[in-house]
């Protein structure tokens, strides 16, 4: 374990949790500090406790969630198990993974408020606090609305402007930026990076989009599967020099860094292991092409050319839709012929308001049949809104929405829920049953099933999905990610030719997001129509092979996704970033081959690369050898380096 000669700020002590109705500990026994000024990046595979970790920080498990707790935790002093929730608010300030969860009032700067004015602090400094904070996320404009009118990324942004507004000297953060675009991404680790950089404060931050955090971060703590502590040092030491040992844990890694290994494994040297994409260029650049690398194994057509892309004016006085063609692209639907028939969703004129604001404008839309169709878009553009109106969630006005002919402003529940299947941004808001096994059960045996049947079926796509063992637990009890992956079986039971996700890789380790996007990419090839909304834009390139881009409720273009991914202009005006793969290798100058790449499985070396079921083996090895952590080895202590100035991007 690093040694700071500054006194801990956080000192965890062979830390055990186990919730109630559970009888195994997650975490089972994690020891480290956190000292004045560092950022830590807590990482591990789904369901390794690291969100209960956070609870247990500020006191609300086992204060306010019932548990079992072994060992201890103290902030600036103070055992977290002893003290008040409300005194320890003083010291530790929380980001939950679900922003919903910790927003109560009726205006956003009322929100920020809120804290401040529950220590009974002075008017003027209450809004001095809140109008900082709110600032320093962008939401000082809209300081009167309703936080139930922001976009997902809107309400973590105020979440995080809530934790900031209370001065705490530790911030935990779980997933601040799971619902955010890129630019909020950058906007709030710049924020972040200036309320470290005085010494004074610490970050615990639990994340997954590591080609954000890494140039953040200062150390890395990692647990294994089975919740013990399985490394603990500097972003060199861990993400470096043990990244093979975390990819086969099933943990996220940076984009440049999943490259560079399947790189390497092609006889790419790459030493040091790059871990963002400027440093993967510098190193491809530096370094000549391996012998003997078989040229089949790289594309050799360039990145296409906009092809069978629909854009649309972004507002209404401005030119109609224009259409421009050329070659087609391999991505194209016309390339299977789907162009030529007709579209299974089918949208006109649609547009939605939530409350007096209008958020989709004269949507025109067409998903043709058995596409893997990805929904992007900034924070607010709409696409939440358009896919719960595709869905019935909310409901589209008569007429402007139609799957497969049935007219979706028209049909009730069960109808709807027979053709199209919806899988929420927040997982918890379409659990009804007191166990998982009831929860996918559930529309199973409103199809009348025999028992005999019910439970086969339930009992496999459990075990399809990795939660056999957690069966008889309250869904509530969950870890965000067998929360996310429980809400896609309950939406796949049913057996719908349209699926619709929001976010489904959120609160998901790097394992669970491949094994969940292959058995969507399988349920596409087999012909069910897959929509995602997401803000992964390397998740869209790897995965969709068309895309609607949508800003300020319009649909600014769609479709290829290579295509569109290839005009930057496009991408920019969007509001959104080019995927790190394409960051990371666009203008490599030594292996021209490579520029043309897009897709992490189009590198060479990707054959090789184990497969997400390989991982899981992996994982159930591990679970059967506690102690032995895919290889990591035993904690040794290491140097702190700092990375605030990063690599570049």
């Amino acid at each position: 374990m690093p040694v700071s000669s500054a006194v801990p700020l956080l000192r965890v002590r062979e830390l055990g949790i186990t919730h109630d109705g559970e009888t195994t500990p997650a975490p089972a026994s994690v020891s480290f500090d956190i000292a004045p000024g560092e950022v830590v990046l807590l990482l591990g595979p789904s369901g390794s406790g690291k969100s209960t970790l956070t609870l247990a920080v500020n006191g609300l498990l086992p204060q306010a969630v019932p548990a079992t707790v072994t060992g201890s935790v103290e902030v600036d002093g103070l055992d977290t198990q002893a003290t008040p929730v409300a005194e320890l608010s003083t010291r530790v300030g929380m980001v939950f993974q679900d922003p919903d969860a910790q927003l109560v009032t009726g205006t956003l700067l009322d929100e920020v408020a809120f804290g401040p004015e529950n220590l009974r602090m002075p008017v003027a400094e209450v809004l001095a606090r809140a109008e900082e904070a709110l600032r320093r996320v962008g939401l000082w404009e809209r300081r009167r609305e309703n936080p139930d009118r922001l976009s997902g990324g809107g309400r973590q942004r105020l979440a995080i402007a809530c934790a900031l507004a209370m001065g705490s000297p530790l911030l935990v953060l779980d997933e601040p930026t799971a619902n955010l675009d890129p630019a909020g991404i950058e906007e709030v680790y710049a924020a972040l990076a200036e309320l470290v950089a005085a010494g004074d404060r610490a970050i615990l931050l639990v994340e997954h989009n590591l080609d954000a955090a890494v140039g953040f971060v200062d150390r890395v703590v990692v647990l294994d599967h089975d919740g013990f502590l399985a490394a603990d040092g500097s972003v060199d030491h861990v993400l470096r020099e043990r990244a093979e040992d975390l990819h086969a844990m099933g943990v996220w890694l940076p984009v440049s860094t999943i490259a560079a290994l399947r790189l390497r494994r092609a006889g790419f040297a790459l030493d040091p292991l790059p871990l963002t994409p400027g440093e993967l260029r510098a190193a491809l650049d530096a370094e000549p092409a391996p012998a003997g690398l078989p040229s089949a194994t790289l594309p050799h057509a360039p990145l296409p050319a906009a092809s069978e892309i629909r854009t649309i004016a972004p507002f209404p006085d401005a030119a109609t839709a224009a259409t421009r063609k050329t070659g087609a692209s391999p991505d194209s639907g016309s390339a299977n012929g789907r162009s030529q028939e007709r579209p299974l969703i089918r949208v006109r004129g649609l547009s939605l308001r939530r409350g007096r604001t209008e958020v989709l404008h004269d949507v025109d839309l067409d998903i043709p049949r058995g596409a893997f169709v990805a929904v992007v878009g900034a924070n607010g553009a709409g696409k939440t809104s358009l896919i719960q109106a595709l869905a019935g969630v909310v409901s589209p006005p008569t007429g402007t929405v139609h799957v497969d002919g049935l007219d979706v402003g028209r049909a009730d529940a069960r109808t709807l829920s027979s053709r199209i299947g919806f899988v929420f941004q927040n997982p918890e808001h379409q659990f009804i049953a007191h166990t998982v096994f009831d929860e996918i059960a559930h529309s199973l045996r409103r199809q009348h099933l025999s028992d005999d049947e019910v439970r086969v079926r339930t009992e496999a796509l459990l075990e399809r999905f990795g939660l056999a063992a957690k069966a008889e637990s309250h869904p509530f009890l969950l870890s965000g990610g067998q929360k996310r992956r429980l809400s896609v079986g309950t939406a796949l039971v049913a057996g719908a030719p349209v699926l619709v996700l929001d976010e489904p890789t959120f609160g998901q380790d790097r394992a669970r997001a491949d094994e969940l996007l292959s058995l969507l990419s399988d349920l596409n090839a087999e012909g069910t129509t897959i929509v995602v909304v997401t803000h992964d834009m390397q998740l869209v390139t790897d995965y969709a092979d068309r895309a609607v881009v949508l800003s300020e409720g319009r649909v600014l273009a769609e479709g290829p996704t290579a295509d569109l991914f290839a005009d930057d202009a496009l991408i920019a005006r969007a509001g959104l970033r080019p995927p790190p793969l394409r960051r990371a290798l666009q203008g490599v100058r030594n292996h021209p081959e490579l520029s043309r790449v897009a897709r992490l499985a189009d590198l060479p070396g990707s054959a090789q690369a184990p497969s997400p079921l390989s991982a899981r083996s992996q994982l159930r090895q591990d679970a059967a050898n506690p102690g032995e952590t895919a290889g990591i080895g035993p904690v040794q202590p290491e140097l702190r380096t700092r990375r605030r100035s990063g690599g570049a991007a």
